[in-house]
């Protein structure tokens, strides 16, 4: 996971994104008991000549992870020899980006969503995989409840998270 990393810190160096935040399972590690997972969900806010260019086109990032030795494999690039996903951030990602928490693997400083994100991301994405991590979420980290409810509501995700909590 470290050449993953570090790879990813290269991407913001060179001005290919923004910014990064790690998502999804692995993120959902740092805050809770462990479990399996196969792949880094990485959430990329791309540089201000790409955003909101309508096509969102993401070859200058592969290419330049390509030159730097990552080959696709099925759906993921492999990167550092961990399967990679890279999504361009929406306005609900490109907020978690912003407020994610600095951490570092190995000596390798990243940046790992926080619960307060990571639970409305799982409620929208909506699998049941996603909704039992977002149940571990609630049961083992500590999470802010003001901010989580502020974010819920400014993306329309209340309902379902008062849903979950019903179950």
């Amino acid at each position: 996971m470290k050449d993953a990393l570090r790879a990813l810190n290269e991407l913001k160096e060179q001005g290919l994104i923004q910014d990064y935040a790690i998502g999804g399972a692995i993120a959902t590690l740092r805050w809770t008991a462990p479990f399996f997972t196969q792949d880094l969900d990485v959430f990329i806010v791309l540089s201000g000549e790409r955003r909101g260019a309508g096509i969102v086109v993401l070859s200058p990032i592969y290419e330049y992870l390509a030159r730097k030795g990552s080959e696709w494999h099925g759906r993921w690039l492999v990167v550092g020899g961990i399967p990679v996903d890279i999504f361009p951030a929406d306005p609900l990602e490109e907020e978690a980006v912003r407020e994610a928490a600095e951490a570092e693997f190995e000596g390798v400083p990243t940046r790992v969503m926080t619960p307060e994100y990571l639970i409305p991301l799982f409620l929208r994405a909506g699998r049941d995989k996603d909704i039992v991590k977002a149940r571990m979420l609630l049961e083992q980290a500590d999470v802010d409840q003001k901010k989580l409810e502020g974010v819920l509501t400014r993306y329309g995700l209340y309902d379902k998270f008062q849903r979950l909590k019903e179950r």
